[in-house]
């Protein structure tokens, strides 16, 4: 699917994503299956960011960054810029100019399955970015590639329009058609975690308030009462 350039993606409705955003990669990851994640390897470059936007890709060759400076311009504000390759690259396809490029487009934020540069100048600036890799390995402009195209980055699917939540506890992709149900289960799942802090507060402890102190005997567990002298000689 290379050589193609969409100008135009269906978006989920704003609240929705501003929904997602405040639940936190965690919460929808559980609240949609535990469906989604780009899993560890994808770190934040930059401490405490905390975003959702809808998806703009960009399918790049390896060691070529020529897509991204297409894919941000056709960016709205508040969407996040996804870019994947076609094999594996480390090189530093995103850095403090694109950053510049980005934010001036309202972009939220970028998610790369590649390295990042100028990483001082984006933590300074607070840039939300999520990388593979730290590389100073600067990139060419030499081969097509897409933009706006389904993707696959760190191993999940990414179409345009679906919804990227990310913040320190990594990234999640929420399909755009299931955004609204996503965000319905993850406010249920906030609520309950709120009322288990409620009885935390009261003096109860997880093993009563998850019911699992049962299923501790059913699954085999001595409870013995101790102390034991772990060095006395086997009988």
């Amino acid at each position: 699917m290379m050589g193609m350039a969409v100008r135009q993606i269906a978006r989920a409705a704003p609240d929705v994503i501003q929904g997602l955003a405040r639940a936190g990669a965690a919460t929808v990851h559980e609240a949609q299956g535990r469906t989604g994640s780009m899993g560890p390897r994808l770190q934040a470059i930059t401490p405490g960011a905390q975003v959702a936007g809808s998806a703009v890709t960009a399918l790049c060759a390896p060691g070529d960054n020529w897509m991204l400076h297409l894919a941000i311009e056709r960016m709205a504000p508040g969407d996040v810029l996804v870019v994947a390759t076609t094999s594996p690259s480390d090189d530093g396809f995103f850095g403090d100019v694109l950053a510049e490029f980005v934010a001036r487009r309202g972009g939220a934020g970028v998610v790369l399955d590649t390295g990042v540069r100028d990483v001082a100048i984006l933590r300074d600036r607070n840039f939300p970015v999520w990388a593979r890799a730290i590389s100073a390995q600067g990139t060419v402009k030499e081969t097509l590639g897409s933009v706006n195209v389904p993707v696959i980055c760190a191993g999940q699917r990414v179409v345009p329009g679906d919804v990227v939540v990310g913040d320190d506890d990594g990234v999640v992709v929420v399909p755009r058609a299931r955004a609204a149900d996503v965000l319905a289960a993850a406010e249920a799942r906030v609520a309950k975690e709120d009322a288990m802090r409620a009885r935390l507060a009261a003096g109860e402890g997880t093993l009563d308030i998850l019911n699992l102190r049962a299923r501790l005997a059913e699954r085999g567990l001595r409870d013995m009462e101790g102390p034991i002298d772990w060095d006395a000689p086997t009988p």
